[in-house]
């Protein structure tokens, strides 16, 4: 379980995550409270996927959160998110952890944490700038 990458949260990011580290050869476990969440898994996804409740800590160390080499928060609720980061980093001590946000302010109740944070707005706003500088968009007129 030491070599384990958990993703929590099997949306659009966290089976895209869990997607690509399963091609990668990781070890993955997703964890989704939705059984059909799954379904965005690949065929070929050679992990594991775990029905629970996700604040459940009973449920997350029977998935092996605390075990993990890596823990991904992507669930779609950001008060979610910030719960599980404060709990993996006091509770379970991983140093990898990360954690989705829609919410830029949510950052700043995870500062001195060991968690980083993804929030996908910028990520987006990032590629728009880039893609407009390529197109010459952006100079003078």
């Amino acid at each position: 379980m030491k070599n384990t990458i958990v993703v929590i949260g099997c949306g659009r990011l966290g089976s895209s995550i869990a997607n690509y580290a399963s091609q990668s050869g990781e070890d993955v476990i997703v964890i989704d409270a939705e059984k059909d969440s799954f379904d965005r898994l690949d065929d070929v996804f050679s992990g594991y996927a775990k029905t629970a409740d996700a604040t459940d800590v009973d449920a997350l160390i029977d998935a092996g959160v605390n075990e993990a080499r890596e823990i991904l928060i992507t669930t779609g609720d950001d008060n979610v998110n910030l719960f599980l980061a404060h709990l993996c980093a006091k509770k379970f001590k991983n140093p990898y952890i990360y954690v989705r946000f829609n919410d830029p302010d949510k950052g700043l109740l995870i500062q001195g944490l060991a968690v980083k944070a993804i929030y996908p707005f910028q990520l987006s706003r990032d590629r728009f700038s880039l893609l407009r500088e390529g197109s010459g968009k952006g100079e003078e007129r």
